[in-house]
C-alpha cells in the first residue's frame, strides 16, 4: 500500500530542509565529541575541565539558539507571505544582536572564568583550573558562533538549508583536524582543544556574514526591528535559561559524585547532545515549514504538518534508541579508557537510551510551536519542568546519594512533563495563528 500524495509530499519536504540541517547539527556536536575524545585520552582531570568549561561555554550556543529560533520563526512567516528581501533583512537586524552579545561574552568570559569554574567544579583545584584556561581561550570564538547562528536562523526562515551546511561542515572539519594536531602534535594538550574551537566558530560566522551581505538588503541596524525582536527573544532567553540551568545543575550534582562521575557525565551528555541536534533537524523544518504556512494563512496545512513532524520525531528518536542500546559497550569506550569511568557511564545508559524515543517527539513539537511564535507558552512549560520537575529531581538524587543515575532520571522527567504538555498544547486551537508577525 503506498502513502497518499500528501503525505509523501510532506515527508519531502520535510527531508528536503531537515537532512541538510542535520548536518549543520550535527557538526557542531559531532566536533564536540571528537574534542572530547581527543582530550579523554589525556586523562581523567582534563576530561573533567573539558566537561566544565564546555558547560559554561554552552551558554553561548544557547543564547545563539535563541537568536536563530526567533529569526526562523519571524523570517519564515515573512517568506511564506511572499517577501524575501522583508525575511533576509530579520535577518541582518538579528546578526546585529548576536555580534553584541558575543562579543560582551567574549569580554566576560576574560574577567570570571576562575570564579566560575571553581564554584562549579567543588573542592577539585586542578579541575578548576583547566576548566577556567579552556574557557578563557574558546570564549574568544563567541561572537563567531551567535553571529554563524542568527545567519542559519534566517537562511532556514528562507528555506535555504545547503548552505549552512557547507559553511558549519567546513569549519567544523578543519577545527576536528586542528584539534588532535594541536593537542598532541604541537604538544599544547587542553589549550589545543580551546584554540581548535574558536577558530572554527570565527571562521563559520564570517561565512555567514559573507552570505548576508551578499543579498544586498540593508544591514543598518533598525532600533524598532531589534526591539520587536527582543521582545520575542525575551520568552525564549527565559526558556534556555532554564534548560542551562538543568545542564549545569546536572554537571554540578555530578561533579559531586567523583571526578569519575563527571566525566562519564561528559561522555553520556555529549552523545545525548549530539543525538538531541540531530532530532532537532526536523524542528528547524518545522519552524519552517509551519511558520511559512502560517504566514500564507494556511491553517489546515499547519497542522497536517505538526501531526507528521511528531511522527517523523517519534521515529527517528526510536532509531537512536536502537543505536545508542547496541553501542553500550563500546560507545563509551571510545571517549574514556577508564575503568571507572565507564563504569559510571553505564549507569546512566539505560536513563539515557530510553529518552531518545520521546525526545524525538519533544523537540519535533518544539519544533512547531516555535515556527508558530507561540513561545510564551513555551517558556511557561519549560520553566514549569525545570523548576517543579528536573532540579529538584536532581538535588534529591544528590541529598539520597543516589549517583549518576538520579542526574539521568532527574532528565527523563524532564523530558516526560514537556511531552505530556505539548502534545496537549498541539491538540488545542490556539497556537495556530495567522499571518505576518511584527
Amino acid at each position: 500500500m503506498t502513502a497518499p500524495a500528501s503525505t509523501t509530499a510532506s515527508f519531502r519536504r520535510v527531508a528536503a530542509l531537515a537532512l541538510p540541517a542535520l548536518v549543520v547539527l550535527a557538526a557542531e556536536p559531532l566536533y564536540v565529541l571528537v574534542d572530547t575524545a581527543v582530550v579523554g585520552h589525556l586523562g581523567r582531570t582534563p576530561l573533567a575541565s573539558l566537561a566544565i568549561g564546555g558547560n559554561v561555554l554552552s551558554v553561548a550556543a544557547w543564547l545563539g539558539t535563541v537568536l536563530a529560533y526567533g529569526t526562523t520563526g519571524r523570517s519564515a512567516r515573512r517568506y511564506g507571505a511572499g517577501d524575501r528581501a522583508g525575511a533576509v533583512a530579520e535577518g541582518a537586524q538579528a546578526s546585529w544582536l548576536a555580534f553584541a552579545a558575543g562579543l560582551l561574552m567574549a569580554v566576560c568570559a576574560q574577567l570570571l572564568a576562575g570564579p566560575v569554574a571553581h564554584a562549579l567544579a567543588g573542592d577539585n583545584a586542578d579541575v578548576a583550573a583547566g576548566a577556567a584556561r579552556w574557557l578563557r581561550v574558546a570564549a574568544l570564538g563567541a561572537p563567531g558562533l551567535l553571529l554563524a547562528t542568527a545567519g542559519n536562523g534566517w537562511l532556514r526562515g528562507v528555506q535555504d538549508t545547503r548552505r549552512p551546511m557547507y559553511y558549519v561542515l567546513g569549519a567544523n572539519l578543519l577545527s576536528a583536524v586542528l584539534c588532535p594536531v594541536l593537542v598532541y602534535g604541537f604538544g599544547v594538550g587542553l589549550i589545543g582543544s580551546a584554540i581548535a574551537n574558536a577558530t572554527a566558530q570565527t571562521l563559520s560566522g564570517a561565512l555567514f556574514v559573507r552570505a548576508l551581505v551578499a543579498e544586498r538588503v540593508s544591514l543598518r541596524p533598525r532600533p524598532s526591528v531589534l526591539y520587536r525582536q527582543l521582545v520575542l527573544g525575551r520568552d525564549l532567553l527565559v526558556r534556555g535559561a532554564a534548560f542551562q540551568a538543568c545542564f549545569i545543575s546536572a554537571a554540578t550534582v555530578a561533579a559531586r559524585f567523583g571526578s569519575a562521575a563527571l566525566a562519564a557525565h561528559q561522555v553520556a551528555l555529549q552523545l545525548w547532545m549530539f543525538c538531541s541536534m540531530a532530532l532537532d533537524a526536523v524542528a528547524i523544518a518545522a519552524q519552517s515549514l509551519v511558520g511559512a504556512a502560517l504566514g500564507s494563512g494556511e491553517v489546515t496545512e499547519a497542522r497536517s504538518l505538526a501531526r507528521r513532524i511528531a511522527g517523523i520525531g517519534l521515529a527517528s528518536g526510536a532509531g537512536f534508541a536502537v543505536v545508542i542500546g547496541a553501542g553500550a559497550g563500546v560507545l563509551p569506550r571510545l571517549f574514556s579508557g577508564d575503568p571507572q569511568v565507564f563504569a559510571q557511564a553505564m549507569l546512566a545508559w539505560p536513563w539515557f537510551v530510553c529518552m531518545q524515543p520521546l525526545a524525538g517527539v519533544v523537540f519535533a513539537l518544539d519544533g512547531v510551536l516555535i515556527g508558530a511564535g507561540d513561545v510564551r507558552y513555551m517558556r511557561n512549560l519549560t520553566m514549569v519542568a525545570a523548576l517543579g520537575g528536573f532540579l529538584p529531581a536532581i538535588w534529591l538524587a544528590y541529598w539520597l546519594r543516589l549517583g549518576l543515575p538520579g542526574v539521568w532520571a532527574g532528565l527523563t522527567l524532564f523530558i516526560v512533563i514537556r511531552l505530556v504538555a505539548l502534545l496537549a498544547r498541539t491538540r488545542s486551537d490556539r497556537w495556530a495563528v495567522v499571518g505576518v508577525v511584527r
